[in-house]
């Protein structure tokens, strides 16, 4: 059965990496025949990167306490699954990827205490072929991620590289789409969705058990399928919570996630942030003020990683203002916390 998806309407392709360091990855693709009708979709995608002393970032309104963790609070209560997919034999190619995975691996080690063993790496530059990005091997490795999982355990789920939507034929969405993330085979196998990755590392997490999942991709805002949406900018929690009346909650665990954009935008890959390598842009910007401020508050990163996308914008950053025209959005990429229960932004650490 042929759906329809959600289309790049970009007919200037060739003229993109003309434009800025902010790298536009506008395509259409037409799925392979082996993929299921639901997969069938088009592929909406920027990234960039930029330096620290140019982003600006403000401080925390008041000093906090140290981020790392006690080396006794770390071992096998904490675990990590980073996805870093480059698509490199594909000519849609992302080139940040498995940068944001080495940053976060470094992030999670130095200052949250985790130890490396813990930690499970899937990129295109893995030598054991269960450790690339595969439908089957992030599938598999999701799982693994809340595996035996029954209390007092911190788990991480970060992504990073292609997301697109679909439209939602189980009425589970208040927007009508699925949103999706792509592995490096999704041409052929299909696209991982939101439901099924709810259903995999969300509604398992017992009580006690405390799960983030960072997601650098576009359409990437609600792919938790969380309860609860944080809206920014009337400093309020939105239910999210499906039409259907389907549970998406978890088994009384904790469920919180942090995308790059809301579901009808886009993410970015650039190097304006840093001046040098590739980097997923939301990514970079959270390590960074990490990095710079010690702890902070969910509110106080979320009002940065905004500053810092706008002011990439203000500073003339041609393509962010070729795209709010071409796709009639305010900006390209506006960070979103979603979460299985509310809680106070303003006062809440964010820590992993």
């Amino acid at each position: 059965m042929d759906t329809k998806s959600e289309c790049c309407c970009c007919k200037i392709k060739n003229n993109h990496t003309k434009l800025t360091p902010f790298k536009c990855k506008c395509i259409k693709f037409k799925p392979s025949s082996s993929s299921s009708s639901s997969d069938a979709g088009a592929l909406h995608t920027s990234r960039d990167d930029e330096s620290g002393t140019e982003m600006g970032l403000r401080p925390p309104p008041s000093p906090m306490k140290s981020l790392s963790s006690s080396a006794s609070d770390a071992g096998l209560r904490k675990r990590a699954l980073l996805c870093g997919v480059s698509y490199k034999n594909w000519k849609h190619r992302l080139h940040g990827t498995v940068n944001d995975v080495l940053n976060m691996q470094d992030l999670l080690i130095n200052h949250f205490s985790y130890l490396k063993q813990n930690i499970r790496i899937l990129t295109e530059n893995e030598a054991n072929p269960e450790r690339i990005p595969t439908k089957k091997n992030i599938q598999s490795s999701l799982k693994w991620l809340v595996e035996d999982c029954y209390g007092g355990e911190s788990l991480v789920f970060y992504f990073s590289g292609h997301g697109l939507r679909q439209p939602d034929f189980a009425m589970d969405e208040l927007d009508g789409y699925d949103e999706t993330i792509c592995p490096v085979d999704f041409l052929e196998e299909g696209m991982i969705s939101d439901n099924e990755i709810n259903a995999t590392i969300v509604s398992p997490l017992r009580s006690g058990v405390n799960l983030h999942a960072i997601v650098d991709a576009c359409h990437s805002g609600t792919i938790l399928d969380l309860a609860y949406v944080y809206d920014r900018t009337r400093d309020e929690w939105i239910d999210n919570r499906p039409p259907s009346g389907a549970s998406k909650a978890t088994s009384g665990g904790l469920a919180i996630s942090l995308s790059a954009c809301g579901d009808d935008q886009f993410a970015a890959d650039t190097s304006i942030l840093t001046g040098k390598s590739m980097n997923g842009a939301m990514t970079f910007i959270l390590i960074n003020m990490i990095k710079s401020f010690g702890n902070v508050t969910y509110g106080h990163l979320l009002d940065c990683m905004q500053d810092a996308v706008e002011k990439a914008n203000r500073r003339g950053c041609v393509a962010f203002t070729f795209f709010r025209r071409l796709f009639r959005y305010k900006q390209i990429q506006e960070p979103l916390l979603s979460s299985s229960e509310m809680f106070d932004v303003h006062k809440k650490i964010f820590t992993l």
